[in-house]
């Protein structure tokens, strides 16, 4: 299952049922593991650790150094999780030292053609990105975001668990969860509401995350008066939305 004209690192550690195509590179440190599909023409450099059943598609460039001028050649990671599907020409930086020392994708996400995704940063589980879409350094995502096409965010931005960012949004803050967000700089236009009944939330739940979005940008609080606000909610989407705003240290759209 590994073509011929492959180039396989002995270092390399390749798990059962890996299908490698044409003219792939798979460099030193590199672990893949079972049930993984590396396209033609994919170059995978280490240390990096890819588990179970991922695609990888043709053209895309999975683990290469950071693109950071701090950077001098320390051993730093990219550790991707299960059941991804990586699609044609993404690239996908490992970490920093002065990041952490690792990039982080989780499970079963999708990166359509051309998704950058650079050093230091941390993906969830269940996320899109749509075609074109950048990541910079140190972006933390949580679940369930869906990113549109040619969106970006900048630089030590956390993107809240079930928000949506639209498409050629440019991402300054930190998106709370919940939220839709679009524009040059983006902006709130509510809540994802798509997402969230594709996701089955109660309608309880959708109204009390309604009258919170009210209390955040509605009502012409000071945010400090709006998480007091928020603070009294004994829902557990609320409390998520309140402990996430309180950690922000970038401040968060509005």
């Amino acid at each position: 299952m590994i073509d011929a004209t492959a180039i396989i690192d002995p270092t390399a550690k390749i798990a059962e049922n890996v299908h490698i195509g044409p003219y792939s590179v798979i460099g030193p440190e590199v672990e893949i593991g079972e049930g993984t599909w590396i396209g033609p023409h994919v170059v995978i450099q280490g240390p990096t650790r890819i588990g179970r059943d991922n695609k990888i598609y043709q053209f895309s460039s999975v683990g290469e150094a950071p693109q950071d001028l701090k950077y001098q050649n320390e051993k730093t990671w990219l550790i991707v999780g299960d059941n991804n599907v990586i699609r044609e020409f993404c690239t996908i930086n490992r970490g920093t030292v002065q990041g952490g020392g690792h990039t982080g994708i989780g499970n079963r996400n999708l990166l359509m053609a051309y998704v950058h995704i650079a050093h230091d940063c941390e993906v969830g589980n269940d996320t899109v990105f749509a075609n074109n879409a950048s990541l910079a350094g140190h972006v933390k995502v949580e679940d369930h975001v869906i990113f549109g096409g040619f969106s970006g965010v900048f630089q030590f931005c956390r993107i809240g668990a079930h928000s949506f960012i639209s498409t050629n949004s440019v991402v300054i803050k930190d998106v709370p969860p919940f939220l839709k967000v679009a524009g040059y700089y983006a902006k709130p236009y509510g809540l994802n509401m798509v997402g969230l009944q594709r996701r089955g939330f109660a309608v309880e739940t959708v109204k009390a995350l309604r009258r919170a979005y009210k209390v955040l940008y509605r009502n012409g609080l000071t945010l400090a008066s709006a998480l007091e606000e928020l603070q009294k909610q004994e829902t557990p989407e609320i409390q998520q939305l309140f402990q996430f705003i309180q950690a922000s240290s970038a401040g968060i759209v509005r």
